[in-house]
């Protein structure tokens, strides 16, 4: 039996209004995501139009929480930062012992920056999925303090672009393959 069978034999186990929630619990998973669900899910036997929406809809669910969660955490740490300048004495600099020293920026996040700058926001979304899950891409947006409804847009975008190539290709696949 090959992949092909042993997905449609899954699927076939299950009943018609399940199968799309299990294409989008696949795709809410990192390096899974929109593009490898609805692959899966139109393997597996299911119309193409219905494996794109449940992909689309379980990947974009899952950078929604990233991004709202993402937005919450980076907000405490900013306002932490806050209270923490805050306390410093109004007559000039804090004890050297006193304040916090400042770390160097990794080489990973200024590759991030300024791939950001670059391309921006829709290039950074569009183009991230070739090296990185949208759920990671999402959340080094949040973290450099881009706002959530430019990154919900921009990552809507290229989660419905990448998840409709992928179920384009796979469907022409296996109409080549069993024509």
């Amino acid at each position: 039996m090959n992949l092909i069978e042993a997905l449609q034999d899954l699927m076939s186990h299950v009943p018609l209004l399940v199968q799309p929630l299990i294409v989008a619990l696949a795709a809410a998973i990192p390096f899974v995501e929109g593009e490898l669900a609805s692959v899966l899910g139109v393997w597996a036997g299911l119309n193409p139009f219905v494996a794109f929406s449940a992909a689309v809809v379980g990947n974009f669910l899952s950078v929604f929480v990233v991004v709202v969660f993402g937005a919450r955490i980076r907000a405490a740490i900013v306002a932490r930062r806050a209270r923490a300048r805050a306390l410093v004495p109004a007559g000039g600099a804090a004890d050297s012992s006193d304040a916090p020293e400042a770390k160097p920026e990794s080489k990973g996040r200024q590759r991030f920056r300024r791939f950001l700058v670059r391309f921006g926001v829709p290039g950074a979304s569009i183009l991230g999925p070739l090296a990185l899950p949208t759920q990671i891409t999402s959340a080094m947006l949040v973290a450099s303090g881009v706002s959530k409804s430019w990154i919900l847009l921009w990552q809507g975008v290229a989660i419905v672009l990448w998840t409709g190539f992928t179920t384009a290709v796979s469907v022409g696949a296996l109409a080549l393959l069993y024509g």
